[in-house]
């Protein structure tokens, strides 16, 4: 953890840099809107800076991807909203970063997110979305900007790799356990981690189209993507999956008051790709081995305090070994101690369920995972956060019962 000083250095450095320059912020923010035809033609403009940085022991838990300790991660990302009378909403998303994971690549500009939303009535009862947008699936997707994350990761359910692969099917349940490293390590079984999944992939970015709406105290959401929740960011773009095997997701919310929102999400998908076909059983589809998740999600706001949770319980379909069960949870708090100071606490778990091993028993296909997440944050201004976290992972895929993570993250938003 020793890259750690250094890293927290240059953060502060660049925060206590930007924060008297809030006023120019106000006027760049003014010079990035523009309007025309009455009104009835608006765009906006609008970015994030983060300054993230990275020190972990090895395995490194969750997406960082590094073979060292320490890891610096700069990311700027753009913003278009656009809108077109009162029915047409268009917007994306663009961010040059080292890939969408932390350290994942080289530098690069990539366009994560584009769509076009039509709404036919002023009411809200009914929206009709196409593009390259984030899920409707849970509750934690709708705050995964860093500015709205309380926390610099993501929950466990959207960054923890399993023991499944996409790119080939496991030929037995022994295959299964070793790329889930149940069981002492082998020799080069660190490089399986290339070819896993979580149950969802971050905000899981895929194509396609979605219809969404707000009918009295419910609200709905269905989308059909070209790939599962728990694809990888590199066959997001309809390009590399198209159209054969599509997932099809919604989400059903309730709204009982002010304070409290539920809601429950379904998906179901294939999550195998198209290079994993030679190794299925012959005369099967990949449509036949499916990743199908449930979902329940929580939120509650009081005051200074905000509470989210939310449980996936998920299922892959593998072929020749069977179906492979897996449940995670985590529960999220958020206290503003001052309008400016706050703090959140996380813990989260994942469990796995058993399979049949072959010789009339059963085993665990995975480890169980627990981790617990701690970030106190400080808002200098409208435009510039400041936070900090520290992260204890039990379990999971690595020869290491425990790992650690510190990190810190600087926004600057305009």
């Amino acid at each position: 953890m020793k890259g750690l000083p250094a890293i927290i250095c240059c953060v502060i450095a660049s925060a206590a840099c930007a924060r008297g320059a809030d006023e120019w912020l106000d006027h760049l923010d003014e010079s990035l809107a523009w309007s025309a035809a009455h009104d009835q033609v608006r765009a906006r403009i609008s970015g994030a800076l983060d300054l993230e940085g990275y020190v972990f022991s090895q395995p490194v838990p969750g997406l960082v991807h590094d073979e060292g300790n320490a890891l610096f991660n700069p990311r700027l990302s753009l913003f278009l909203d656009a809108q077109l009378g009162a029915r047409v909403y268009l917007f994306a998303q663009s961010r040059l970063d080292r890939g969408f994971d932390p350290g994942e690549g080289s530098t690069q500009w990539r366009l994560d997110e584009y769509a076009l939303r039509v709404s036919p009535w002023s009411d809200g009862r009914f929206n009709l979305q196409l593009g390259k947008f984030a899920t409707v699936v849970g509750n934690w997707v709708a705050r995964h900007q860093s500015w709205d994350n309380p926390f610099i990761t993501a929950p466990l359910a959207y960054e923890n790799l399993t023991g499944i692969f996409d790119a080939t099917a496991a030929g037995s349940i022994s295959a299964l356990l070793r790329w889930a490293h149940v069981g002492p390590a082998l020799p080069g079984s660190e490089y399986f981690d290339q070819y896993r999944v979580p149950i969802v992939w971050g905000p899981s970015y895929a194509s396609g189209a979605a219809m969404s709406g707000v009918l009295g105290r419910f609200d709905y959401a269905g989308e059909i993507k070209n790939t599962s929740l728990s694809s990888r960011p590199g066959v997001w773009d309809i390009g590399h999956t198209q159209w054969q095997h599509p997932t099809f997701s919604a989400r059903v919310g309730y709204r009982p008051d002010e304070s409290w929102y539920w809601g429950v999400s379904a998906s179901t998908g294939s999550y195998l790709l198209a290079n994993a076909q030679p190794t299925l059983a012959p005369h099967t589809t990949l449509d036949r081995y499916r990743e199908t998740v449930w979902a329940q999600d929580v939120a509650y706001a009081w005051h200074h305090v905000q509470f989210w949770a939310e449980a996936y319980e998920a299922s892959f379909q593998i072929p020749r070994v069977g179906r492979a069960e897996t449940v995670s949870y985590y529960l999220e708090m958020k206290y503003k101690f001052t309008a400016q100071l706050a703090g959140a606490l996380r813990w989260n778990q994942q469990l796995y369920g058993n399979l049949a091993d072959g010789t009339g028993g059963l085993v665990r296909w995975g480890r169980t995972v627990w981790r617990i997440d701690v970030a106190p944050s400080y808002r200098f201004s409208a435009h510039t956060e400041l936070k900090l976290q520290y992260s204890l992972q039990s379990g999971g895929i690595g020869p290491r019962d425990h790992s650690e993570l510190l990190a810190t993250q600087f926004v600057l938003r305009f």
